[in-house]
């Protein structure tokens, strides 16, 4: 019986870790799907201002510098933002990879505590079923 409900245990967790991959899989695969819509969005979206109380501890020269840098950085984003959907069957093969290693993880845990039952009950004193009868 302990071997049953042991293995039924490592059976509901594989159907868990398999339900949690399935769903970090798809929204993964949804969000490097929707990148490319953003590719447009990055070079126009640069704008640096700071709050009112640090802009006097912040030299103009230092926050025009950023801008600049932040301005230059627009083109490599909209270039990282096209390529990214492209990305969505690697994902796919690591979520595969990953389950993988999960599954034999919890089936390397199903042995492990099925040798511990027999181990336990190889240990544990048999019943003395016949020995009350033995001898009047």
């Amino acid at each position: 019986m302990l071997y049953a409900v042991s293995w039924l245990f490592v059976a509901l967790l594989l159907a868990l870790w398999s339900l949690i991959t399935w769903a970090v899989h798809a929204v993964a695969v949804w969000a490097v799907s929707q990148a490319g819509a953003l590719s447009g969005m990055a070079s126009g979206s640069v704008s640096l201002s700071l709050p009112a109380w640090l802009a006097p501890w912040v030299p103009p020269g230092l926050t025009a510098a950023l801008t600049d840098w932040a301005s230059s950085l627009g083109p490599l984003l909209d270039s990282l933002l096209q390529t990214i959907p492209a990305l969505a069957g690697g994902l796919t093969v690591l979520a595969w990879v990953v389950w993988a290693i999960g599954a034999m993880l919890l089936m390397l845990t199903g042995a492990g505590l099925h040798a511990l039952i027999a181990w336990w009950r190889r240990k544990s004193p048999a019943p003395a079923l016949g020995l009350a009868r033995a001898n009047p």
